[in-house]
């Protein structure tokens, strides 16, 4: 539990939480600057509610992972491999520009990772 966890790991959990829920709250709830860049790589609506709901299931995760420690790293690897698909989604679309921001949600997940 948090006993266990160093401060930095508490900090940088709780960051890849918010950022991913925020992250996934805002594809379900329709925001214009998440859903007009999905559409414009060519990311099928009906996948919109999906992948909203896994990035809130992985910062659920990762807050679980305070509890238990084997699902905040499941859910973290789970994060890294969305992001993942993300930056070469973003690749494939050509908006090169576009890729620093599945790499800025990606890399609190990586370094929960990192300091598991």
């Amino acid at each position: 539990m948090f006993a266990e966890m160093s401060t930095t790991a508490v900090v940088v959990t709780l960051v890849a939480a918010f950022m991913a829920g925020f992250s996934g709250v805002s594809v379900l709830a329709r925001a214009a600057f998440v859903v007009e860049p999905l559409a414009a790589y060519g990311v099928p609506r009906a996948w919109w509610n999906r992948l909203g709901a896994a990035k809130v299931a992985g910062a659920v995760g990762l807050l679980a992972g305070f509890f238990l420690p084997v699902v905040g790293t499941l859910a973290a690897t789970g994060l890294v491999l969305y992001f993942t698909g993300a930056v070469i989604t973003v690749l494939r679309a050509r908006s090169y520009g576009h890729v620093a921001f599945p790499l800025m949600y990606m890399a609190p997940a990586v370094a929960v990772l990192a300091l598991v």
